[in-house]
């Protein structure tokens, strides 16, 4: 499997990040929080857990990577395709992305069934994380992204290692004609009357239409839904939910 299972399952690694030399990357799960059931190590303010519980949880799971939690930039997610670039750590409004070529600064986004991709031009040292639901992915957010890598840091699509973290899977995701209707056919499964969403492999098509490498892509096999032990998911859960991050940066 693609993942590295660590600390008791708390923490989420990717093989391919794991290779490229002072990069810092890790995925936070529901396990190892100090959150009042069902939250768990949950890292979100925006639900309804306790604040000094989140701030507790965040700097748990930072700490475990090595990460102080004032170096880290974080959006205030909308669903959109905006992807920023960033110098400096904290919130970001109206944004589902962030680009950083900075050293010592860490980029994230946090996810409870949305695909958290994460790409990393190791030649440039540039880093971006994407928070990518069915809309940012509709809106091509992945490309947006890797253009502005392109653009604005010098990144050549062809250096980027890629990884598409734990995320409703087409095994559980279950759609309407009106959001299927949206995206390409080959990610669209039907089981008799029922419509599942690809939405990894959608994202997957489009770092592959954008130039990146399809050895340099890393997908996860886990389906938030689907892992209620392991991962918070917004569509199995509702409001009683929490949420996980990914983080990603070199070390000055």
């Amino acid at each position: 499997m693609s993942e590295i299972r660590m600390e008791s399952e708390v923490l989420i690694r990717s093989e391919l990040m794991d290779e490229i030399p002072g990069l810092v990357f890790g995925m936070s799960t529901r396990l190892g929080g100090v959150s009042a059931p069902p939250f768990g190590m949950n890292v979100s303010y925006r639900v309804c857990d306790n604040e000094d519980h989140v701030l507790q949880n965040r700097e748990r799971f930072l700490g475990r990577l090595g990460i102080r939690a004032e170096r880290v930039a974080v959006p205030v997610q909308i669903h959109s395709n905006s992807i920023r670039v960033v110098s400096s750590p904290g919130t970001y409004h109206d944004s589902d992305g962030l680009v950083s070529a900075w050293p010592d600064l860490y980029v994230g986004v946090t996810v409870a069934d949305c695909v958290p991709v994460i790409l990393v031009d190791p030649v440039n040292r540039v880093v971006a994380a994407v928070h990518a639901g069915w809309r940012g992915t509709a809106a091509q957010i992945v490309r947006v992204a890797v253009d502005v890598m392109s653009r604005e840091c010098g990144t050549e699509p062809g250096d980027i290692v890629a990884y598409l973290g734990p995320a409703a899977g087409v095994c559980c995701y279950e759609v309407g004609e009106e959001v299927a209707s949206r995206f390409p056919g080959e990610t669209v499964v039907r089981r008799g009357a029922a419509i599942y969403l690809d939405v990894r492999k959608a994202n997957r098509l489009q770092l592959l239409e954008s130039g990146v490498l399809a050895a340099r892509i890393e997908e996860s096999t886990l389906c938030t839904i689907s892992e209620e032990t392991l991962l918070h998911s917004y569509r199995r859960d509702g409001s009683r939910s929490g949420r996980m991050m990914a983080v990603v940066g070199f070390r000055g």
